[in-house]
């Protein structure tokens, strides 16, 4: 398939049916972590439930849900934690929730988080497929859920809820149904910043669907107003909230910016993560971590050139590229960085393809064993650090 060819998607009942593997794959997988946070939790005398829901964004979360904008704190140093910072669409479903069930903002998060995760499961196997097989695909959701952050799919925060956005907006524009696409990222557009990679998808796509059509103007495909109006749709979520809050707080556009600064983001091309990494070879044994933090940027561009090579879709790489540019190019909270990277999915795919060249025997054991070191590091990295 070349960058500007669409297939129509199968029926949804067939659809529904052929991902049930990775599906009920994905769920084991998740159930498996969940078990060795709460064992692991309990040895600790610590709550699990509390890790899921209540500590670091997720409670910026529920107190937006709660209180609404404008909660700030101010720290010694002078900077300003304003929560301004995070986009509304989860702490909205978080709010709905809690409306119309019995549950706190903090649970009806969990909820959001738990199904949005099924949702970005069934979104990537859709992709994959539709690339590379629906062996591939099953692979694609498993490769996802024993990432050793996969833990974060199942806390109440954005990262699930923007995966499944952006995986289905994706899917969206390979199945040429750009009005669905544009909404769907203008909803990613209110969850996190980078919803501008799932945007930048969508636009580069559809110019590259209207260059297309000018060269062979009797190739069939959607029609041109479908593919303005998709394009004209996803960059209103992010927009629109990013121009709120430069209102809010009375400096304009560039608002956003601002409240960014005082949580030390910002977008410098990597130096400062760049000069982290450097600080890690002053002394021994950090020099280890530094090491392994080369390993793993390498490794992140190694499978990107290799999605490139192999003649991945225009919309995976353009998504793909951004999502991990803002991810290694910004100035946050160190970290975070293998966090920021979950929703880059397409980097998995040379993966998928190759799990799915082997036989079902030596794939399962290879992904049963990363499932449970990936099951065993979340619980320790919840207990500890985690992921702020």
């Amino acid at each position: 398939m070349t960058d500007l060819e669409t297939r129509p998607a199968p029926p949804r009942a067939s659809a529904l049916r052929r991902a049930a593997p990775a599906l009920l794959g994905f769920a084991a997988v998740r159930a498996l972590g969940l078990v060795a946070l709460a064992l692991w939790s309990a040895a600790r005398g610590s709550s699990a439930h509390t890790l899921l829901t209540a500590r670091w964004d997720a409670l910026w979360y529920t107190r937006v849900a709660g209180l609404g904008y404008g909660y700030e704190v101010r720290l010694p140093n002078g900077d300003v934690h304003s929560n301004l910072a995070f986009f509304p669409l989860l702490p909205w479903l978080e709010r709905l929730g809690a409306a119309v069930t019995p549950l706190s903002y903090a649970d009806a998060g969990l909820v959001v988080a738990t199904l949005a995760s099924l949702a970005a499961a069934w979104g990537i196997f859709a992709v994959t497929e539709h690339v590379h097989g629906r062996r591939a695909g099953v692979c694609a959701v498993l490769v996802w859920a024993v990432l050793p952050v996969g833990i974060v799919q199942s806390m109440a925060y954005s990262e699930s809820l923007f995966t499944a956005l952006a995986a289905w907006s994706l899917y969206a524009v390979l199945t040429g149904r750009w009005v669905t696409a544009g909404a769907l990222a203008s909803l990613a557009g209110l969850t996190r910043p980078v919803g501008a990679a799932v945007v930048a998808a969508v636009w580069v796509a559809a110019i590259a669907s209207f260059v297309h059509d000018r060269r062979a103007p009797a190739a069939h495909g959607a029609s041109a107003w479908r593919r303005a109006l998709g394009m004209l749709l996803a960059p209103l979520g992010a927009a629109g909230y990013v121009l709120w809050v430069g209102h809010r707080t009375g400096k304009g556009p560039l608002g956003y910016l601002g409240v960014q600064a005082g949580w030390r983001n910002g977008f410098d091309g990597g130096y400062a993560f760049a000069r982290f990494v450097g600080d890690k070879f002053t002394s021994f044994p950090s020099v280890l971590a530094g090491g392994g933090l080369i390993v793993g940027v390498a490794l992140v561009v190694w499978l990107y050139v290799v999605c490139v090579r192999q003649g991945q879709p225009l919309p995976l790489l353009v998504y793909a590229g951004v999502v991990t540019a803002l991810a290694l190019c910004a100035s946050s909270y160190f970290g975070s960085k293998p966090r920021l990277l979950l929703p880059a999915f397409p980097l998995l795919l040379p993966l998928a393809r190759a799990l799915a060249r082997l036989r079902t025997p030596r794939s399962a054991a290879v992904l049963g064993g990363v499932a449970v070191a990936s099951a065993v590091y979340g619980a320790f990295w919840l207990n500890g650090s985690g992921p702020p």
